[in-house]
């Protein structure tokens, strides 16, 4: 019973940590993610699809734009208002709805084809959200997911240089665990009949190192927050590591910034 309370104090943190800034900002720029997930799963017009933990709606828009019956949950009201704006912004119809990738609002079964595309990652019970996951997609459907990796730009980077500087609580499993075969198969277990994995990268582009941090720490929650927690005392020491690593994964050299950041897509079938 005190490990459930205190993974809902722990999502009930998340949300505000995901409420601070304007992450539509910096979710919209990784658009071209979940429109390659949508390729990836071969959706069909037909199929009715949810978008878990869909922030602004990535991966529903694109799910929308082949037609697909659609559907966004998330549990940050302001982006599921931004996502709103770009559905009607193009014309699309998706429903977006408030709920937790913990305890999803839906009928089992309930959909052909259930996506996230780095979002259902990072909720604390991670064994809960894959069973989640599971629930709501029906017999034979597809689970397609987009997860940063352990050992890439942001798992082992990003959210490992904020990390050390601003810990979450212990006893927490780091989000990047959903970019590993291991720990797929041990979340989906025998709820899935089949799971392909394919490494991919996104690029994060700026100006430079500088501007790139300049950006997130006006926008980017979890960074915000983090800052916020060092204080004044820390922040010199938190702004040199998280410049350090987009230095290192820089292929651009000195003339900008272009830091490809390393991630799986999933596709489980549901047994």
């Amino acid at each position: 019973m005190a490990e459930a309370l205190d993974l809902q104090a722990v999502t009930q943190i998340q949300q505000k940590v995901w409420s601070t800034g304007d992450f539509a900002k910096i979710g919209n720029r990784a658009q071209i993610v979940g429109e390659h997930l949508c390729e990836t799963v071969d959706l069909l017009s037909i199929e009715r699809v949810l978008d878990v933990a869909c922030g602004s709606g990535n991966a529903a828009i694109a799910a929308a734009r082949r037609f697909a019956d659609v559907v966004g949950v998330d549990y940050v009201p302001e982006l599921l208002a931004h996502g709103r704006e770009r559905a009607a912004a193009e014309g699309l119809e998706v429903e977006f709805v408030d709920g937790d990738a913990q305890a999803l609002p839906f009928d089992d079964g309930s959909f052909d084809v259930v996506l996230s595309t780095f979002g259902a990652m990072f909720a604390p019970d991670q064994e809960k959200t894959a069973s989640e996951l599971m629930r709501v997609c029906r017999p034979g459907g597809r689970i397609g997911m987009a997860n940063w990796t352990p050992e890439g730009l942001i798992g082992g980077g990003l959210f490992a240089v904020i990390a050390k500087h601003a810990p979450p609580p212990p006893g927490i499993n780091p989000p990047s665990l959903w970019g590993t075969e291991e720990r797929l198969r041990e979340l989906f277990g025998n709820g899935i009949s089949e799971l392909r994995i394919e490494p991919q990268t996104v690029n994060f582009r700026a100006r430079s190192p500088e501007h790139w941090l300049e950006y997130f720490r006006a926008h980017f929650g979890p960074m915000m927050m983090a800052f916020a927690r060092v204080g004044e005392d820390g922040a010199p020491a938190l702004e040199h590591d998280l410049l350090e690593v987009m230095r290192t994964h820089n292929r651009a050299g000195e003339v900008a910034l272009v830091a490809p950041a390393e991630y799986i897509e999933v596709v489980a079938t549901r047994a």
